[in-house]
């Protein structure tokens, strides 16, 4: 339990807790409209950010949002431009990224700082980011909070809650800014590769036990804290890479849940 009195492990917790509950809460809407591949393309474009932001010797974190957010709403503009198209939106913002990310990396002096980025880090967080996790996080969860039925209606039938007189470009534009912040302020404690997964694994494991929208939402949060907590002990006491750490955790138990399943 000295573990748990190390400033890095407190903050660490702290952190993980806050993202654990904003990351489902945002993929159970990714999920639900079947938009997965937009969290990999806004994770690597908060790649680019942190890229950016260590080529400047600027905050990677800031930089990371800024990008992301940028991304997010290139997005919104390809899919009004290509209605028929939309999922080549987010194909184009994360060959963009990519490439951006593949660029400057080459001038990155601080690799570990960038590798960080890349598989998460429990040791590098500092105080000014658990600040602005915290800020956002709370920002992100009363945002949707209040647009919960909203969001709800749009998951399931976006034309239906268009007719109905639902703000569906307005709410899809404030979600997918919240998808961008999310992964950006994700990206030191998961990592930018594998953020995309901790929004989409504790959802499906939710989605195989719950009967309602609203269980699958809670049994998501819960699956999520469960998996990052897990991983961030094991890879304090094994000295693993966080986000590997917890993305194989909740892979297996998905694999569990799935045989169960099958056997009922």
């Amino acid at each position: 339990m000295e573990i748990f009195t190390l400033a890095f492990m407190q903050r660490a917790i702290v952190v993980a807790l806050f993202i654990s509950v904003i990351t489902p809460l945002i993929g159970n809407i990714i999920v639900l409209r079947r938009l997965s591949t937009i969290g990999d393309a806004l994770s690597h474009a908060g790649l680019a950010g942190v890229t950016i932001g260590l080529c400047l010797s600027f905050s990677p974190v800031v930089t990371a949002i800024i990008f992301s957010v940028l991304s997010a709403l290139t997005i919104e503009y390809i899919r009004r431009s290509f209605p028929n198209y939309s999922e080549m939106a987010t194909a184009i913002v994360l060959s963009f990224a990519v490439g951006i990310a593949a660029v400057f990396s080459g001038f990155v002096k601080n690799t570990a700082g960038f590798n960080s980025f890349l598989f998460g880090s429990i040791v590098a967080i500092s105080n000014f980011e658990l600040v602005t996790v915290i800020a956002l996080s709370i920002a992100v969860i009363v945002i949707m909070v209040l647009l919960y039925r909203e969001l709800f209606y749009i998951a399931f039938d976006e034309e239906g809650a268009y007719l109905s007189g639902v703000p569906v470009r307005s709410i899809n534009l404030v979600f997918t800014v919240l998808t961008a912040i999310v992964v950006s302020i994700a990206a030191r404690t998961v990592g930018s590769l594998v953020i995309s997964s901790l929004m989409i694994i504790p959802v499906a494991c939710a989605m195989l036990i719950s009967g309602s929208y609203f269980q699958n939402t809670v049994l998501s949060v819960v699956f999520a804290l469960f998996f990052t907590v897990a991983g961030l002990l094991v890879t304090a006491f094994y000295d693993l890479k966080p986000g590997g750490t917890i993305v194989l955790i909740g892979i297996a138990v998905l694999m569990v849940l799935l045989v169960f399943r099958k056997q009922r």
